[in-house]
């Protein structure tokens, strides 16, 4: 919710005044949904919310034909406090990424050694076409993702961290299919083999 409070904060204030039509088409411009999570659907409901705790204001609304009433918002000082504050909390602060795989991760022994290791590699395929499509878009200038210059910049930061998982998912792969032990040397491999062939036989039933 910060990262989408943070954003809308900051899209308004750029261009400001604004409807909040022009903010949630800027968003999904910007691929918001894949990289900062923010649905387009929220939106107008942040909007609203953020106006109710006075973070920003309705300055005029329009109505075209038949269409629904747009609102026009600009920021208050206060948004802008708070636009600044959750600002350099991101620059200034390390917040590592939530991803559910390394929840499932953490459960490596409960899945056959031939299907993580099938896994880990198709998850590395899926990250290599994705990145191939980045370096596309940033080759052919798609949706001007090299203008402004920081964007660009941010899409080459994806690739430089899917190319590491690329190079992990491939290590881990060939360590599981050469059968090293997943779990510390104090742990049997008959209290191993009891406990996690146990549970891989119930996720099978």
């Amino acid at each position: 919710m910060s990262t989408t409070r943070m954003m809308i904060l900051g899209i308004v204030s750029w261009m400001q005044p604004v409807h909040g039509y022009d903010v949630r088409r800027e968003l999904v411009s910007w691929n918001a949904d894949k990289w900062a999570k923010i649905q387009p659907g929220s939106i107008y409901h942040a909007l609203k919310k953020l106006t109710e705790e006075g973070l920003l204001r309705e300055v005029g609304t329009e109505q075209m034909g038949a269409r629904p009433e747009r609102r026009t918002y600009e920021i208050t000082p206060k948004g802008r406090d708070v636009f600044e504050e959750l600002l350099r909390g991101e620059w200034w602060e390390l917040n590592l990424p939530i991803d559910p795989f390394q929840a499932a991760f953490a459960f490596l022994p409960a899945l056959p050694r031939k299907e993580a290791a099938a896994a880990l590699r198709h998850r590395a395929r899926m990250l290599r076409a994705a990145t191939e499509g980045f370096r596309d878009m940033i080759d052919t200038g798609v949706s001007g993702i090299n203008k402004p210059i920081h964007v660009r910049w941010m899409f080459e930061l994806w690739i430089a961290r899917s190319e590491g998982e690329i190079a992990w998912c491939d290590r881990v792969a060939e360590q599981v299919e050469s059968g090293v032990s997943y779990l510390p040397d104090t742990v049997t491999s008959e209290e191993q083999a009891e406990g996690w062939d146990g549970f891989r036989d119930q996720l099978t039933e």
